[in-house]
């Protein structure tokens, strides 16, 4: 099954080769698709120079992710889509083929997400690293009906989430070993902190309180299997 790769971004010249190096490579994905949500430091021509067949949008102004994401799922050619981040670190080829194969097999999942393992415990500990992963395959109807909530900047993922809640959707995760670059990392620890603040901040007040409090305690029933190359996963049920 072929797969429509979204990477949104923006300013991440200094770390989006590693991503597109390694998912270029994977074969069952047949498009990439990378959205310029604005970006000021000529990451879309330094894609356009160095990955000729990755397809780049260009955003007139920063809108934040999810509009990112609302704009380049209009350009997916294929039915299944994994989106991905752009500032991740440290990717595997065969994580991402096992993860579409084990998705491609397994035909009453929905979406499938790349649980972030090696997240730091404070963030495993309040399921950030499957809650906001910003790594998961899904169908591109039911990433386009998500879509129609209207989320805004960094709500996508909780905004997917309450989607696949409300509409009785099955969803997986297995175990991804790469790790995402956090905002402390790239604009030090006062303004990374105040913008991760705000950030949670805008998460809980687009899903509210008491829906947050369900995805928190969602995604706890746990389903093991093995693929036809006898690799492990873990995945879980959203309901």
């Amino acid at each position: 099954m072929s797969v429509t790769c979204l990477i949104p971004f923006y300013n991440e010249r200094d770390r989006i080769a590693h991503v597109l190096n390694v998912i270029t490579m994977v074969p069952q994905i047949s498009q990439v698709v990378c959205v310029d949500d604005g970006s000021t430091d000529g990451t879309s021509a330094y894609i356009k120079a160095n990955w000729p067949a990755v397809e780049v949008l260009e955003l007139p102004c920063n809108q934040g992710k999810a509009a990112a994401i609302q704009q380049g799922v209009k350009l997916a050619k294929y039915e299944l889509v994994l989106m991905m981040d752009a500032d991740l670190q440290e990717l595997q080829v065969h994580e991402i083929e096992n993860a579409i194969q084990a998705f491609t097999e397994q035909r009453t999942v929905d979406m499938l997400i790349l649980r972030r393992i090696n997240s730091p415990w404070f963030v495993r500990w309040y399921r950030s690293d499957i809650l906001l992963s910003g790594e998961r395959l899904l169908w591109k109807t039911d990433l386009e009906k998500a879509l129609a909530q209207a989320a805004k900047r960094y709500q996508l993922e909780v905004a997917i989430n309450r989607y696949m809640l409300r509409h009785k959707k099955v969803v997986r995760w297995v175990p991804w070993s790469a790790v995402n670059t956090y905002k402390v990392d790239k604009l030090g620890v006062l303004d990374g902190s105040k913008k991760e603040f705000r950030m949670y901040v805008e998460i809980v007040s687009f899903v509210g309180f008491s829906h947050m409090m369900r995805q928190l305690t969602s995604f706890r029933k746990r389903l093991h299997y093995e693929h036809e190359h006898q690799a492990k996963y873990k995945s879980t049920y959203l309901n």
